[in-house]
């Protein structure tokens, strides 16, 4: 009776495995996926390593796709951790090992270390991770997170059943196997970048100097993927597409009556409008590099060019940023045009695939990086091949003549830093063009840095504001486009007015200095007003022209 009524009041506490039948299932699925990230994790990490280390580039379509698979096991991890790991930690809450259970308690907030640091890289959505010092941060939690991982689960296990070595290790071998393997197959062909393309190109391209790495035609869509660049770089676009380099092609009315008039003497000289391709390796890039330049819907003054997207393209996004060579600093478009090689579903139509695409290139930027942006693209010397000019026998029947040559001017300038003027100015000299016409501006695309110490993300103006104030007006441009271009040239030179000739002749009588003493004119004589032009800040002769 006694006993009873004790075992009444005091029930018994039915006992909770802390991994039952069913979490157990939920647990392999833990261990299939991570097991799968291993073997993924462990072939990027291996490639990323050996870029780093050696300064080639081996991510290729292949290493897009591993990578999209390490991003589509890394949601599916998600909610099976998250479960499990509430669930265990609910039944092993109050067991009496406590060092388990703060280990558990460790590992599971390590774990979600992990998940969101990945997430935050994906940059999903509304959550765009733009600020580079805050991604840095999130990419080595990602990477260091699975080391503690793997550490904090063996002091866990520690106190359960035996982890079965046997299997890890050889797991472990396997992905150590599968990466090396890759590396070694990868590392037989690396994306060779800072060669000349073969010669062979120019039967399609001379007398423009252009070449392309492989010396054949690149697709037009290739070239003309300025909407796919705007979904990422819309600060970037915006000023682009109000830029001389946007409407440097037939969409410009000057430059249209210049190439068909150029056209057309070749057509009744040679009987071909080959001469006028010196003009295209730099000004149409899209129909010159596709092999649809030499059509002759160009030269039919009644041809709508307005609704032909080819026309129009100009400089675009990829015909600068896909340059993987200067061949010299000859001038007239000397560089090497490579077709890049885009992240899976770039062409695709399908909505679905082309967030893929958007997330595995903002997942994984880095072989975009190098794909898009080269350390020459900031050089003089990249500037040289569509600045510098000269006009070779094979367009003129005469003899080489030099043209408009802003590359040289600029080295024979004070700006930079290399001629006897840089004494006298400026006061810090300049080694680049980009740091004058591609001024920083403030942004919040996915491409800014901090480049300066205002703490603010900017990226580098693409209006290239410079001396060019007719064609904005000629386009109709809106008025924010000239008035950049107007703030550029402020202050540019100075006008020095130094002396008075009598009677307005040369040889008339010298009035000299102006100062500090004017001068008295007399009412109704003429004049000669001696002046002098002092550039005192840009890098070019005022007005530039023939060097």
């Amino acid at each position: 009776m006694q006993d009873s009524i004790e075992s009444a009041s005091h029930p018994k506490i039915r006992y909770v495995p802390a991994v039952g039948p069913r979490l157990r299932k939920l647990l392999y699925v833990v261990f299939g996926l991570f097991a799968l990230l291993v073997v993924d994790s462990a072939y990027l990490g291996t490639i990323t390593w050996f870029e780093w280390r050696f300064g080639k580039t081996l991510q290729d379509y292949f290493y897009q796709i591993v990578f999209l698979l390490h991003l589509v096991l890394g949601f599916l991890i998600i909610a099976p951790v998250i479960v499990f790991g509430t669930l265990h930690l609910r039944n092993a809450w109050n067991r009496p090992n406590r060092r388990a259970v703060r280990a558990g308690i460790a590992l599971f907030s390590t774990a979600m270390v992990l998940l969101v640091s990945g997430i935050a890289l994906t940059r999903l959505g509304t959550f765009d991770l733009k600020d580079p010092t805050a991604r840095a941060v999130s990419y080595w939690l990602h990477v260091i997170a699975p080391i503690v991982i793997a550490w904090l689960f063996v002091l866990h296990r520690l106190a359960g059943k035996r982890i079965k070595w046997k299997l890890a290790w050889r797991w472990a071998a396997f992905a150590g196997a599968f990466a090396g393997v890759m590396l070694v197959i990868q590392a037989q062909d690396p994306r060779r970048w800072n060669q000349q393309g073969p010669a062979s190109g120019e039967q399609y391209y001379f007398p423009s100097l252009a070449r392309t790495a492989t010396g054949n035609f690149i697709p037009a869509k290739t070239l003309m993927m300025d909407a796919y660049c705007q979904e990422c770089h819309k600060d970037i676009y915006e000023k682009w597409n109000h830029s001389a380099h946007r409407f440097s092609s037939f969409s410009n009315p000057a430059y249209l009556f210049s190439v068909r008039e150029t056209r057309r003497v070749s057509m009744e000289r040679d009987g071909n409008v080959h001469a006028s391709r010196w003009c295209a390796g730099c000004h149409d890039p899209a129909p010159f590099f596709s092999g649809a330049f030499e059509s002759a819907r160009f030269d039919d003054p009644g041809y709508d060019l307005s609704n032909d997207p080819m026309a129009g393209a100009g400089i675009t996004c990829t015909t600068c940023h896909a340059v993987t060579n200067v061949n010299s600093t000859r001038g007239n478009a000397d560089f090497t045009l490579e077709e890049p090689l885009h992240y899976p579903f770039a062409f695709s139509a399908n909505p679905f695939l082309q967030w893929v695409n958007r997330q595995l290139v903002k997942g994984k930027p880095a072989f975009h990086k190098k794909t898009f942006l080269r350390e020459f693209h900031r050089s003089a010397e990249f500037c040289s091949t569509c600045h510098k000019v000269h006009l070779p026998e094979q367009l003129n029947h005469y003899k080489w003549v030099r043209g408009q040559n802003h590359y040289d001017a600029y080295f024979l300038s004070g700006v930079s830093g290399y001629f006897t003027q840089s004494f006298y100015y400026p006061p810090i000299a300049t080694h680049k063009c980009s740091a004058c016409h591609m001024p920083l501006t403030r942004s919040d695309d996915f491409g800014a840095r901090r480049f300066d110490d205002s703490d603010e993300l900017k990226v580098h103006d693409h209006q290239f504001p410079a001396a060019n104030t007719a064609l904005p007006e000629l386009l109709h441009y809106p008025s924010w486009v000239n008035q950049a271009h107007l703030k550029f040239l402020d202050g540019v030179v100075r006008v020095d007015l130094f002396g008075l000739k009598e009677g307005g002749v040369i040889d008339g009588k010298l009035i000299a200095p102006l100062r500090p003493t004017v001068p008295a004119l007399v009412p109704g004589q003429r004049y000669l007003l001696e002046a002098v032009i002092r550039t005192v800040k840009m890098g070019h002769p005022l007005t530039q022209g023939t060097v």
